[in-house]
């Protein structure tokens, strides 16, 4: 087929080409990557990822990607290990579903974590407590999760029975892009398959020690849905990175932001000085001691993402201009002159 009609969409991003699929109902095809040939995005260099608009050509008789198309939206997680770069784990996307198990219970800190994550994005977050029908109170405990997603939709569901799963389908009207972010086991691809009608993702039996579904998602996948509405499922997430900026991290916490902006002093450290309202909260439990050191973690760990990227940048600069001098040095010799 010829790629010359317009953009197509990555549904896979594998290292050195992705699979892209047409809007005229084609299997999706393999494309290259032209690496020397993509410019650089707002958030940094043009490597394709799951949910991309794209322009691909296939003059040559394979196809390559020549652009990616500005996005709409970034998932965005910092990367493992030390370096500062980070990892787009889906883009153009409209809602995030943070997807946290009921059984075992919840882990409010890691749900805070994926919101901040979340709203970061510029996509609207909605959260998916799994396996309902594996508690006795799942509306309290949903109740004990939308303390810590303030603003944010928190729906009890059961992929096993369809419980809960009406108010997420309303979710998936033609066009809009979902993405399902989580840790291993609970219960993501089981989720996307109720939501599908059908299976479409492999799922791993549950495992007796722990009541945790086995880990089966290995990448990140575009899954059309009837309707016209698409799903991003990606693998369980272990060690979540922080890629967030004031906003992201004042939506999340919105109430310690109100609080913090009650302190007499504004550059309060919260540690004892006179006229702390943060302080004064958790006194009176009006703010309790996890959610205060929760919101100390992450704006650290942002924070310190930040002055890495920062250092990566000024760096990439100077490695730019050096090229940029190497370049001149060169055209100023000219061909066959000598250095000296």
């Amino acid at each position: 087929m010829s790629f010359d009609e317009g953009a197509v969409r990555v549904v896979r991003a594998d290292k050195g080409s992705v699979l892209v699929a047409p809007d005229d109902g084609l299997e999706p095809l393999r494309a290259v990557l032209d690496r020397d040939g993509l410019a650089a995005l707002d958030d940094g260099r043009a490597v394709p990822t799951v949910g991309d608009w794209v322009l691909v050509d296939d003059a040559d008789g394979e196809p390559h990607v020549r652009q990616v198309l500005p996005r709409s939206s970034a998932l965005v997680r910092d990367s493992a290990g030390a370096t500062s770069r980070e990892q787009v784990l889906a883009a153009n996307v409209d809602v995030v579903l943070v997807v946290e198990h009921l059984d075992p219970d919840s882990d409010l800190g890691r749900v805070e974590r994926l919101l901040t994550l979340a709203w970061r994005s510029g996509a609207r977050p909605v959260v998916v407590l799994t396996k309902a029908d594996l508690v006795p109170d799942p509306a309290s405990m949903a109740q004990d999760v939308g303390a810590a997603a303030i603003a944010v939709e928190v729906h009890a569901v059961s992929a096993a029975t369809g419980a809960g799963l009406e108010p997420l389908r309303a979710l998936l009207t033609p066009g809009a892009t979902l993405v399902v972010v989580g840790p291993s086991g609970a219960g993501k691809s089981t989720l996307v398959n109720a939501l599908a009608g059908r299976d479409v993702m492999s799922t791993g039996e549950r495992r007796e020690q722990d009541g945790r579904g086995r880990h089966t998602t290995t990448h990140r996948e575009l899954v059309p849905l009837p309707g016209g509405a698409v799903l991003i499922d990606t693998p369980g997430i272990r060690g979540i990175g922080v890629v967030a900026d004031e906003d992201a991290l004042a939506t999340t916490f919105a109430d310690v932001a109100e609080l913090v902006a009650l302190c007499r002093f504004a550059d309060c450290h919260h540690e004892g000085e006179p006229g702390c309202a943060v302080a004064d909260a958790l006194a009176t439990g009006e703010l309790s001691r996890r959610r205060y050191d929760s919101w100390r973690k992450l704006a650290r760990e942002a924070a310190y993402q930040a002055r890495r990227a920062d250092s990566r940048l000024a760096a990439q600069e100077r490695n730019r201009w050096k090229k940029i001098t190497q370049e001149y040095q060169r055209g100023m010799r000219g061909p066959g002159r000598p250095r000296g």
